[in-house]
This record gives C-alpha cells, structure tokens and sequence, in this order.
C-alpha cells in the first residue's frame, strides 16, 4: 500500500502510549492499531482532525504517500 501512517512516530515524540492516545482521539486501541499497521482502508476526516488535535501535527505528519514499486504508468 503506498499510504504509510507514521502514528509510531508521532506517539513516541510525544510519549503517548496507544490508550492514551485512543482516549484523547475517541477511537479504540484496536483502531489505533489498524491505522498503526496499515490495514485501514479508510481514515474519516473527523478521525483524521482528532488526531491532528491530539499530536498538534499536520496530516502529513501523520501520513505520507510511497510509490509502489510497479514504475510502469497506464495511460
């Protein structure tokens, strides 16, 4: 998947742990870890905005695209 979720990055910088992070952002811990381990397929924007608020980031901060390793193009 070429969307990567730094979550890790971000709660160590501001030495959150999940539950602390789950709480402040209203999800469960077990949705921090789908977001964590790239198996979302979706992110809402009210979920995307929480987290923003919790770790005072932008959502690139959070989220960053890495192309696929197919480099051929469709036209």
């Amino acid at each position: 998947m070429p969307i990567i979720v730094d979550l890790d990055v971000q709660l160590a910088r501001h030495n959150l742990s999940v539950g602390e992070f789950a709480a402040a952002v209203g999800i469960t811990p077990a949705n921090i870890a789908v977001l964590k381990n790239g198996r979302a397929k979706a992110v809402r924007f009210t979920t995307l905005d929480a987290i923003c608020r919790t770790l005072d980031c932008q959502p690139g901060d959070v989220l960053r695209w890495v192309p696929d390793d197919d480099t051929d193009t469709q036209m």
